[in-house]
This record gives C-alpha cells, structure tokens and sequence, in this order.
C-alpha cells in the first residue's frame, strides 16, 4: 500500500533450520525488495541446536565496513558522466575485493539478500547504532545477533532447556516443584527404552523436542538409535519413513499442534507406502499453559481419513505398556496420542490389547453408557463416580483405538444401554462423536446417542483445567448433562 516504513521479520536461528524459511528467503532474494530480517540466534532452539546450519551460523563473521565502503563507491560512480568500460570493471573488481576481506561469502549473500553480523544482541548502543546504518539498505537484509537464552537469570542462562517452558519454581533457588506420579510423556518414554531393550530395531527420533518429548532418557540409554533433526518436522517423518524402509522400527515423537506441519508426510511418505512408523503425538487434546497455537484439538479430524494408519490413545500406565509394545510388532503406521497430564496408574485388570476394541472400566448392569478414550477418560471417569453418588447408575468404555474400530464389536456393546454419551477433548468436526454416530446410523441401534467435543473456535489460553472447564466438559458440566438427559436433575 506504499506506506513508509520498514518490513521487519524476526527469526530464530532454531528455526531457520525449517523448509519455509528458505523459501521465504528464496523469494526475498528473487523479489529484492526493502525488507529487515532480524536473525535471532542464541544457539538454541527449545534443546540445544543440532545440525550443520547451527554450525555454519556460528562461523559467520562479518563487519559493517563494507556496506559503507560500497555506498560510498557506489555514490562516487554515479556522479561520473562518463565512465569507459575499463574504469568500470576496474570498480567493480574492486568492490569484490574488499568484499572478499570484509565480507564473507555465504548463504544469504548466495540468495541475494546482504549480511550483516554478528553482533551483540543484548548490546542496546550497538544494536541502534546498526539498525540506523542498515535502515538506508534498499534491498533484503538480514541483521545476525547473537543472544545468550534465559539472559538476566543465572539459573536459567545455567539451564535454558529446562526453564524454557517451566513448572511452578522458586525464583531463590531455581528449584522445580517435583510430582510424584508420572506424566503420559514420562510413561510412554519408559515403555518405549523397554521396547528397544528387546528390539534392537527400535529408534528414537525428535525434531528438537528431546526434554519435551521425554526422549533425553533414551538418548541416553541408546545414542546411536536416538537422531535429533532440528525444528523440522516434515524431515524427521520422511527420515523416519526411511528408517522403516530399511527395516527399523522408528518412533517419532512430536507434538500435536506441531504435526500439522508435517500432514503431507505423513499422508505421502508414511500412510501411502504402508511403512511402520510409530508417530508419538505428545500434548493432544486440550494444552494448558502454552496458549492458542498449542491446542492438540485437530489430529483426531486430521488423520482418522487417512488409510493405512492406526490410531490409539491410551488411558493409563497399562494401556500405554501394550499400546508400545502393538505398535512396535505393527508392520504398519501407528499413530499414539495422549496429553500434556498426569497418568493414572496401572489397574491390572490384564486385559490384553484387542485391535479395534476397547475395554469397560465400570460394569454396573447400567442402561447408560459413558465413552471416551486417551488421558481425557479420567474427567468421564471422576464424572460416572458422581452420577453413581447421584444414584445414576452408568458403565463407562474406554475405547482405546480411534482407527481401525470394530464395528461389530461396538455395535454389540452400543445396543446394550439406551443411552450413550460419548465425551472428548477434540474438535467435535470430523471427530469421533461423529464417527460413533454414524456407526449408530448405519446398524440401526436403538439408543439415544450424545456427543460433546471442542467448538468450532481455537480455545485460549488457560490451565488445562480451565480450558477442559470452560468447553463445559469437565466431570461436574458431565454430570450435568447426563442429568438433564436421563431426567435426573
């Protein structure tokens, strides 16, 4: 819209380690226009940085002194009138020169877009002194500054992976609050160093993500079979699709809301060929504490269409033993999800795992039924306990698999009770709700059939337990409900 002013985008040095980045500055390059990028680098992404760029970034050296010079060269040549073919090669050859000793070849250069750094991000003279200087650049630039994660607290700049996203602390002594039971994440990766105990095809892969992911545990255990690939998401399912190719047994570990990035892999290089990979999405279903754009609410719409894929969400300690130990047997993509919580422990009911069928929890001879899957189950779970204080007698399934699901094998189950709810902590659009009641349709089962999920709108941010309150689907909005319904207010 011709406004003045300048286009400033910020970047991190982690995460110019992504595709689009270098399609971003492929284009910069190409279109040439007045445009600021403000290279972030702090030799971190959330764990420390891997991969040949990090390496490359921390060798460029640079000085200011060339975008002076050639400014200068360059204003001095247009007040020549009349400059020959030899004066000018001559410039030119010059300009070159100077550049080869004050300004380093390199990737961005190569792409068409200057370089400038690096220099001391946390120097505030320094900083001014540069953005005055490159503002007067008319064409792509991009500003290298060197920064120090957690500056300004010692026990953060000591430990920037651990507080880069952080429990309740002390701010004295930097101590974390420690939780006696163990999280989903912390569970699956226990389970996970056993499998690879017993099978030495089993591989650990993250994109980053090896404390947020649990995965440092196994690094540690098994090195040669753990591979950190940087924030790329993309890369590390398509490296994982390799991996199985070649006859491994790849678990991938990444966040729900960061699998959006990678749904062509996954469709493409994992589904389509029918490789065993086990893709591990951490943090599904409603996030506390990290805000909007971590919401794992859409996997469940996002993959249950794509064939080949199997997809299970354990409920506790025992679902998530023999949820691993399926998917490293599977000759076929496995999907596993589970949440940002706390797992519940180990019931021992011994049931095995059955492919496309769940198990009930609670038998009361009941004619309602609650349904649900993943670590979401434990809010049905504190609901049914309550409604059976109420007097209102309920049976509660955990359905364990989202794909594949027997069909017969629920219809049985289904056609039981006369009503059935069916409660879960992603978007209610293509979700499971919707799948159930379509099963419910098509066998013609005479029961009334209640679903609740996520709205269509992104939740903002609050505790989980807030955001789990706030969509009405935590045990008392349950309980509820399920009252209104069967008419027990």
């Amino acid at each position: 819209q011709n406004i003045d002013g300048k286009v400033i985008a910020v970047i991190g040095d982690g995460s110019l380690t992504g595709g689009m980045a270098f399609e971003a500055l492929n284009h910069a390059g190409h279109l040439q226009k007045d445009l600021i990028i403000v290279l972030n680098d702090n030799k971190m992404s959330i764990s420390q940085n891997v991969g040949a760029l990090s390496l490359y970034l921390s060798k460029l050296t640079t000085t200011l002194i060339y975008q002076t010079f050639r400014r200068n060269v360059d204003r001095i040549v247009k007040f020549i009138p009349l400059i020959g073919k030899p004066l000018y090669e001559m410039i030119y050859r010059m300009k070159k020169g100077v550049k080869a000793v004050f300004f380093k070849e390199n990737l961005f250069s190569d792409l068409g877009v200057e370089y400038v750094g690096p220099i001391d991000g946390h120097n505030i003279n320094q900083l001014v002194s540069v953005f005055e200087r490159v503002r007067k650049i008319d064409k792509p630039v991009v500003v290298h500054v060197s920064t120090v994660k957690g500056k300004g607290y010692n026990f953060a700049e000591g430990n920037p992976t651990l507080y880069h996203g952080v429990s309740p602390f002390s701010v004295v002594d930097g101590k974390i609050e420690k939780k006696t039971q163990l999280s989903y994440t912390e569970a699956f990766t226990d389970a996970l160093i056993e499998s690879a105990r017993k099978n030495d095809k089993v591989a650990a892969i993250t994109a980053a993500m090896a404390e947020g992911t649990g995965l440092r545990n196994f690094q540690m255990m098994y090195p040669d079979r753990f591979f950190d690939v940087g924030i790329a998401e993309e890369h590390a399912l398509t490296f994982a699709a390799g991996l199985a190719a070649s006859g491994m047994k790849p678990f991938v570990s990444i966040y729900s809301t960061f699998m959006q990035r990678a749904v062509d892999q996954v469709i493409h290089d994992i589904a389509l060929p029918d490789l065993p990979v086990t893709m591990i999405i951490d943090r599904a279903g409603l996030v506390g504490s990290d805000g909007e754009t971590h919401q794992g609410i859409f996997d469940i719409s996002l993959f249950r269409a794509v064939p080949n894929l199997k997809i299970l969400a354990p409920y506790d300690h025992d679902d998530i033993v023999r949820m691993a130990e399926y998917a490293a047997e599977s000759d076929h993509p496995v999907i596993i999800r589970y949440p940002k919580a706390l797992c519940p422990e180990k019931n021992d009911s011994n049931e095995p795992l059955m492919e496309g069928k769940g198990k009930f929890l609670y038998r009361n001879d009941s004619e309602i039924l609650l349904m649900g899957l993943g670590g979401y189950l434990e809010e049905i779970v504190r609901a049914g306990d309550r409604l059976s204080r109420k007097g209102i007698k309920n049976d509660i399934y955990n359905m364990r698999f989202l794909k594949p699901v027997d069909e017969d094998f629920l219809v049985s189950v289904l056609k039981n009770y006369k009503k059935v709810f069916l409660f879960d902590d992603n978007m209610e659009t293509n979700g499971l709700g919707e799948y159930v009641a379509m099963i419910i349709h098509r066998n013609k089962i005479k029961t009334q059939f209640y679903f609740k999920g996520i709205k269509d709108f992104f939740p903002e941010h609050a505790g989980r337990d807030e955001l789990i309150s706030e969509n009405s689907l935590d045990s008392g909005s349950i309980v509820s409900f399920v009252a209104e319904k069967t008419g027990d207010k």
